[in-house]
């Protein structure tokens, strides 16, 4: 049976901070992909300064996933609108290395689903890296789909963005 799982803002503690590092260094083969951090070496002053500067963007949120415990299992980066077309956008969602095929991911994605739902927004977006396909795997195991290749505003990388229509 899978965990009761929550997402809430992450308020920047120290603890929190660390939980996240923790969570980054599970996933090795993603920022091996992304090229934003050494697989290697997680620094803690860089993934709070990354989050901070997510948070930081009109309607940006930095989310933790936890499960019943309150133990860290998850991360989500949210945009409430993009400026380009007005949708919902994930920016990032990452789960546990532990926690890779346990349906952690799959929850996580249902409740900000549920929540632009619920919000009577009409679609939900994300940008995957192309050289990912694990992660366009889960995607479209979830019902997304391939609307677009472009780079990505940020770095420059090669992404698919995908849509979820939510009505």
């Amino acid at each position: 049976m899978s965990p009761h799982l929550t997402l809430g803002p992450l308020a920047f503690l120290p603890d929190e901070i660390a939980d996240v590092v923790d969570l980054y260094a599970g996933n090795p083969a993603y920022w091996q992909a992304a090229g934003e951090h050494d697989p290697e070496h997680i620094e803690a002053a860089k993934v709070e300064a990354d989050l901070r500067a997510e948070a930081a963007v009109e309607g940006g949120e930095v989310l933790l996933g936890r499960d019943e415990e309150g133990r860290v299992v998850g991360i989500v980066c949210l945009l409430a609108r993009h400026p380009v077309d007005g949708l919902p956008w994930i920016g990032l969602l990452m789960v546990s290395g532990d926690s890779h095929r346990t349906g952690i991911g799959r929850q996580l994605v249902a409740l900000i689903e549920q929540r632009y739902r619920a919000e009577g927004r009409r679609g939900l977006r994300l940008a995957v890296l192309e050289n990912n396909p694990d992660a366009v795997a889960f995607w479209h195991s979830l019902g997304w789909r391939e609307i677009d290749r472009r780079t990505d505003r940020a770095h420059g990388r090669p992404c698919i963005v995908m849509h979820k229509p939510l009505t």
